[in-house]
């Protein structure tokens, strides 16, 4: 394994660091939490099993059951069985089991932050998080789908004769393919609205956090989720892959671009439509009236939370003229005081990446950076001295297009930072990227602030923030522009979009038909022109 304990320079940077005493699994994760958890995949045992490893230490967390094409197949079958009665339940009955779980999940908070770190390796600030975006998530779902779900009263074509309503089924079976970088926010956050809109769901959670995902479904049941109807199966999608996509009505996926291209491609031989959020080079922007104080605090937040591996953390940060001399060297301090080891406690800002491939890919952008001229402003190195896969936080200056990081999504705690001189350039050199899942923005002006904000190409820009108000703010659609994705989560259409709309027209006179034929086509067509330029002269729609 490359690291850049080699190849980049010494600088400024010390982060803060914890021994990592201690740090071996949790009491919580004990044999017989993980032997209930497994037990709910619907594994026949013909596939062998996967070993997971903690990152904090590299030590098996779990030994995982492993599912065949024909596991997910069965799995399907039972979850259409589940969805006819499902569908029948009322939205009442439903938004009462999110409720429940709403409590559950926060009654069981700490067990879940264990989970969440030991399988993922955030830091325990970042882990609750999920579990307070989890429990918005069911709250805000349940208080809101019968809204969301109710029949509609639309315009007719004949005001007061036409009586029109939109009408929303389920689609059926909704697969959802969560990632590893938020196994609960992620794991979860989706399937509440899948089937809060009464579909059934079959989940590849991965490997690496399946028990995260797992505990969640355990609470679902205890909360009273009848027992077929959330499926969790476990295996590389190279060989269940194509099997999900088969049984899928909907397909909802959180990943690399790469991978939901070839969803999208899939799901349009199929016909069924799809949900992707993918890749991001997220900018934030520092306008020259910013609240320099806040800007930093924000900064390190957007830039680190979860070791950067965070589909809307910021990796890109445009800083102006007037500014860039003060707030750069407040930024970098930040980061060098920043708390980096491992620790089940709330001790530490940021933990370590998640597995080798990450800590690879981070290396080799900073390597790749500093070898073509790059400045280390802080940062820099890996850490094996605090675990396996740990990496300092790491600042950039200098960064230029023929370097990797310039263009292409690291995913973990590295930033690249740049000067600019108007507002009108700060725009455009946000916009200068493929992706367009999050931006963020900083001035005392609330209007300046909002202007700037209107024209970045993201699916959803934050104001003096980081990505939490826009990500919490669970009223608001969020998803991505060009290459990060299509469809949006959160939201109605967080919860529409796991349904088909059906339109009912009625017709209320039946006896307009002779007197029109008797007028024949041309006196029909003449008779219409009047009545549209009536209703539009009436204001009608």
């Amino acid at each position: 394994m490359s690291t850049t304990a080699d190849a980049a320079p010494t600088g400024p940077s010390q982060q803060a660091e914890r021994a990592p005493a201690g740090t071996g699994l949790p009491a919580s994760l004990n044999d017989l939490l993980r032997k209930r958890l497994t037990s709910l995949v619907p594994s026949s045992g013909d596939a062998p099993s996967v070993t997971s490893h903690a990152p904090f230490t590299g030590e098996p967390v779990a030994e995982l059951p492993q599912c065949t094409p024909g596991d997910v197949l069965a799995a399907a079958e039972r979850a259409h069985a589940a969805q006819v009665a499902w569908a029948a339940t009322s939205i009442e009955d439903r938004a009462g089991i999110f409720l429940r779980f709403h409590d559950l999940v926060l009654d069981h908070r700490d067990t879940l932050m264990d989970l969440i770190q030991a399988e993922n390796g955030k830091a325990r600030r970042d882990a609750f998080l999920e579990v307070g975006d989890i429990a918005n998530t069911s709250r805000y779902y349940a208080r809101t789908a019968a809204s969301a779900l109710a029949s509609k009263r639309r315009t007719g074509l004949i005001p007061g004769l036409t009586d029109v309503h939109e009408l929303r089924h389920p689609r059926g079976i909704v697969t959802i393919i969560s990632p590893w970088n938020y196994p609960l926010s992620l794991g979860a956050g989706d399937t509440i609205p899948a089937l809060l809109a009464g579909n059934a769901v079959v989940q590849k959670a991965d490997n690496q956090t399946a028990l995260t995902a797992l505990f969640a479904l355990e609470l679902a049941h205890r909360a009273g989720l009848p027992g077929d109807l959330w499926q969790i199966v476990l295996g590389r999608g190279s060989a269940i892959g194509t099997p999900l996509l088969d049984i899928a009505d909907y397909v909802m996926f959180t990943g690399s671009t790469a991978s939901g291209r070839t969803i999208a491609r899939e799901a349009g031989e199929r016909l069924i439509d799809c949900s992707l959020e993918l890749g991001g080079k997220n900018a934030m922007v520092v306008l020259d009236d910013a609240d320099l104080d806040r800007a930093v605090e924000g900064a390190v937040r957007a830039c680190f939370s979860s070791s950067g591996q965070l589909c809307i953390s910021i990796e890109r940060m445009y800083v102006a003229d007037a500014v860039y001399d003060r707030f750069v060297p407040a930024f970098v301090e930040a980061v060098d005081a920043m708390v980096t080891g491992p620790a089940y406690d709330f001790s530490t800002q940021m933990g370590t990446l998640t597995s080798t491939e990450q800590l690879e890919v981070t290396s080799s952008h900073v390597q790749d950076a500093v070898g073509k001229g790059a400045t280390v402003l802080a940062g820099g190195a890996a850490r094996p001295d605090l675990g396996p896969f740990f990496f300092e936080p790491t600042v950039l200056a200098g960064v230029t297009p023929e370097m990797t990081c310039f263009a292409e999504e690291t995913f973990g705690p590295l930033v690249s930072i740049y000067r600019f001189s108007t507002d009108d350039e700060a725009v455009h050199l946000a916009n200068d990227t493929r992706y367009g899942l999050n931006a963020s923005v900083w001035s005392r002006s609330p209007r300046r602030g909002r202007e700037v904000a209107s024209r970045l190409k993201a699916g959803t820009v934050n104001v003096n923030e980081a990505y939490a108000a826009a990500w919490g703010s669970i009223d608001a659609p969020m998803g991505g522009m060009g290459d990060s994705g299509l469809g949006r989560r959160h939201g109605a259409v967080g919860i529409t979009k796991f349904t088909e709309s059906q339109t009912i027209a009625r017709q209320r006179l039946m006896n307009l038909a002779p007197p029109l034929r008797q007028l024949g086509d041309d006196g029909f067509s003449a008779v219409m022109t009047t009545a549209l330029k009536l209703m539009k002269r009436a204001g009608w729609r």
